[in-house]
């Protein structure tokens, strides 16, 4: 079976190294309390004791001095509702903002709350209640003075504030700078949670792909070792009473089948449990099988009837190890097939080098099976192996027998 350097090359590794890459999972992140906190002590401080000194600095009256700070409280603390309710947390600080706009003293601490309250409800996907909210508040900030100077005089409640078009135009961009960070922050934290969920997507398919990967192995490991005992017993049934030194060695051959199917499938199991690691001596892996291997694979496949012939052209000259598993297995597979499925009295197994490929014929004379039928696993786990060699695999069948035809890169795949 497949060792550990090839097993962990090709899922544990490539997780770990994804995961190393990825700036995303290494970055430091606070704790939510720390995130939602933050903003709101970083209001109070500076609205509040900016309040406080700006209204004895101006000598406003008590009530309007109480009534400004009380109003820089509430909007730094109802930051504290800005993660489950971002939208109305930014129209009431907006509000908030609003109110104290009209209220001495004049020119008061920057609105730091409402900065926080736009940017988190930017990022987190209350843009529309931003936009509004603030669009409302701007345009009576702006238009509101005169308005209510036309429609009271003297006795407005705002009383005669008027704006200069520098402060105005400093504070509608300072609003669009607000917007434009939030957007920022929420494009980077987007990409972030996409990066992430690419990863994991990877990691999966990894993962899956090693499943797939020992699923076949083991499959090719039960399958040839059953079908070898099947027909092995059954030589021994039809041998028993008349040749029954034959009958003994068909037993002996069916107890060593059976014991190197257990020592490859243990090989398997040890490596999903980590046993080889601590222990080697107690699982041992069985080496992967290579092209020198055929003629005993050949050999054990014949009986009852069924002759199976190599023909070797390679003059030995041999691919890569990887390659040479990966045509082992695929021969391996295919007579699995012939034996089950075919009825088939000969097969033969050619193996030679053509160009830069090896080709690997399995050929028949048994029945075949229709085009329209549908592809067995056994077919599908070969093809499959080819095409994970980079190479591919041809099924020609019909009412003379199937050839199973694959074409491996001689080199093997980068």
């Amino acid at each position: 079976m497949l060792g550990p350097a090839r097993f962990g090359s090709s899922a544990t590794a490539p997780a770990d190294r994804l995961a190393d890459g990825d700036g995303a999972g290494l970055r430091f992140r606070p704790p939510p309390a720390v995130v939602l906190l933050v903003p709101v002590v970083v209001s109070l401080l500076v609205q509040v004791p900016g309040t406080i000194g700006l209204s004895w600095w101006q000598r406003v009256p008590p009530w309007a001095a109480v009534t400004s700070i009380l109003l820089a409280a509430a909007s730094a603390l109802a930051l504290l509702a800005a993660r489950r309710w971002p939208g109305p947390t930014v129209a009431v600080v907006a509000g908030l903002t609003l109110v104290d706009l009209f209220v001495p003293p004049v020119g008061g601490p920057p609105p730091i709350a409402l900065v926080f309250a736009i940017i988190g409800a930017v990022v987190r996907g209350a843009r529309v209640w931003a936009l509004v909210s603030v669009g409302i508040a701007w345009i009576i900030a702006v238009v509101g003075p005169e308005l209510a100077a036309g429609l009271f005089g003297a006795a407005s409640p705002v009383g005669a504030v008027e704006w200069h078009p520098a402060r105005i135009a400093l504070a509608t961009v300072g609003l669009a700078v607000c917007f434009a960070i939030g957007e920022g922050m929420r494009a980077r934290l987007r990409g972030a949670q996409e990066r992430r969920t690419q990863l994991a997507a990877r990691r999966r398919a990894a993962e899956q792909e090693e499943r797939t990967r020992i699923a076949r192995e083991l499959h090719d490991v039960l399958a040839h070792s059953l079908s070898q005992i099947a027909v092995q017993s059954g030589v021994g049934l039809h041998l028993f009473d008349r040749e029954p030194e034959r009958a003994r060695e068909a037993l002996a051959n069916i107890r060593a089948l059976s014991a190197t199917g257990l020592d490859e499938v243990r090989g398997v199991l040890a490596f999903l449990r980590g046993d080889e690691l601590a222990s080697p001596d107690t699982a041992p892996l069985t080496p992967q099988p290579q092209l020198a291997q055929l003629p005993g694979l050949v050999a054990g496949r014949s009986g009852l009837g069924l002759t199976v012939a190599l023909d070797d052209r390679l003059t030995g000259d041999l691919p890569p190890s990887a390659v040479q598993t990966t045509a082992y297995r695929i021969a391996q597979e295919a007579l699995t097939n012939v034996v089950r499925h075919s009825a088939a009295s000969h097969a033969t197994v050619t193996v030679q080098h053509e160009a830069a490929e090896l080709v690997v014929t399995i050929a028949d004379d048994g029945a075949g099976f229709p085009a329209s039928a549908p592809e067995r696993g056994g077919l599908r786990g070969m093809r499959e192996r080819a095409e994970l060699a980079g190479g591919r695999l041809t099924v020609d069948s019909g009412a003379r027998g199937t050839s199973v035809i694959a074409r491996l890169p001689w080199t093997g795949t980068p």
